[in-house]
């Protein structure tokens, strides 16, 4: 029997690592195969966890697990599901050099004082290209982080007043619902498409600080065609949902950029609302834009969700659907070909 011990702060710190009803250390024990319990350590204000199993290997990857979660909690404050279904997947897979290298300070914080950090090594990847890259491509699955995390960056560029405006904008393209039959006038059409840009604001700004900071036109969310025409220096952009621009209205946002700008592109290419047969302008940069010094692309994967667990295995679930969709395509079209020769 092999028995390791790890000591905690607090017991505020040690119910955080704990988990509601003791739920984290249930899934590390169900994960590894370890028996985990705590006791009060009458040498500090802190607490002893004990864990203990046959194989030495599960209780030094439940250590690795306990230690990283003594991190996320910060002293006393919970930690989130996806989160610690991340960590111990990521232990278990031999890849927690990962979880260690994330531990930088907050890219910014929210009006309620929370700080946003990196959740994923990927995540991490991304917010350290965006730091050092004028383009940066995020591309992914929904529920990564890519469009939110963006965000947080043009906030603190804008704080620390390393650009003078933010721009956000997203291709108005109408995904089985026209705009024309949508109630009010042209901005009330367009609200729905730019709700998730709103909302990350109003997350890292507040209600209030957010309306002064668009009223002083120091941050600007507008359709892509407002684009066009104009020159953007010492601005931070976004363009979200960018699987749905075509070729020419990437090109057109790209030429955009001014002096002393940095831009960030987001989207999903499996995503694409075009009309059938309309080329995505995303994937069409991705192709000819990535041997360019200072654009960088970043792919994120299921491993970088950070919503409920539940959509990693739906992202997979579609990942092999398509995959098996498109060999049998492939299939079809060669067998088409040959009977074609034969005659």
């Amino acid at each position: 029997m092999t028995q390791r011990t790890v000591k905690t702060q607090s017991s505020e710190m040690t119910s955080a690592i704990f988990g509601a009803f003791d739920k984290n250390i249930e899934k590390i024990s169900k994960r590894l195969g370890v028996k985990i319990s705590n006791k009060r350590d009458d040498t500090n204000d802190g607490d002893t966890i004990f864990i203990s199993a046959e194989d030495p290997v599960s209780v030094e990857r439940a250590v690795k697990i306990i230690e990283y979660f003594k991190k996320l909690t910060d002293g006393s404050e919970m930690i989130a599901e996806q989160a610690v279904d991340y960590v111990i997947d990521t232990v278990c897979e031999d890849r927690d050099s990962d979880l260690f290298s994330m531990s930088e300070n907050a890219v910014c914080l929210t009006m309620r004082g929370k700080p946003i950090k990196p959740k994923t090594a990927g995540q991490k990847r991304y917010i350290e290209l965006i730091r050092s890259n004028t383009v940066v491509f995020g591309v992914g699955p929904a529920g990564t982080g890519k469009t939110f995390l963006a965000v947080a960056m043009a906030v603190d560029a804008l704080k620390n007043k390393q650009v003078n405006r933010i721009i956000l904008t997203r291709p108005a393209v109408e995904a089985g619902e026209r705009l024309g039959f949508l109630p009010g006038d042209l901005q009330s059409k367009i609200d729905p498409y730019l709700r998730p840009l709103n909302d990350a604001l109003y997350e890292m700004l507040g209600a209030e600080n957010y309306q002064r900071h668009v009223e002083k036109n120091t941050i600007e969310i507008a359709p892509l065609a407002y684009m066009r025409g104009r020159t953007l220096d010492d601005s931070f952009i976004i363009l979200d949902e960018a699987q749905n621009t075509t070729p020419e209205q990437m090109k057109m946002f790209l030429t955009r950029l001014g002096y002393n700008s940095k831009a960030v592109v987001t989207g999903d290419p499996s995503q694409t609302d075009l009309s059938f047969g309309k080329k995505s302008g995303l994937s069409v940069a991705l192709k000819i834009l990535s041997d360019i010094d200072d654009i960088a692309i970043h792919h994120f994967s299921e491993r970088d969700v950070v919503r409920h667990r539940l959509v990693q295995k739906i992202i997979k679930a579609y990942d092999k659907y398509d995959s098996e969709r498109a060999k049998a395509n492939d299939s079809g079209k060669e067998r088409y070909r040959i009977k074609k020769q034969n005659g």
